[in-house]
């Protein structure tokens, strides 16, 4: 999970299975609502989660302040369909602008 959380926050969207993003849609929220505060601790709370420093920066500096506003519900779950080799069902998981 949390390498779904940094690559989620590293590029935005990403497509998996419909029941890895809806658990995934609860870890980025709570991160971002931890995140929100911008102190020492929510960053330091914030990087145990997240593994490259370089998507913590980018999550601190660019996406809080269009998130700052949101009360909740920071991504969005758009279904793409059936997987080809087992038919599990995809989506995309992007962050809301």
């Amino acid at each position: 999970m949390r390498n779904l959380c940094t690559s989620l926050l590293e590029s935005g969207r990403i497509t998996t299975t419909e029941a890895r993003a809806k658990e995934l849609r609860r870890w980025v929220e709570r991160l971002i609502t931890t995140a929100r505060d911008q102190d020492l601790s929510a960053r330091r709370r914030v990087s145990e989660e997240i593994s490259k420093p370089e998507v913590v920066e980018r999550l601190f500096s660019n996406l809080l302040p269009r998130l700052s506003e949101r009360p909740g519900g920071y991504t969005r779950i758009v279904h793409k369909g059936p997987r080809l080799g087992d038919a599990a069902p995809m989506v995309i998981i992007e962050l809301v602008d």
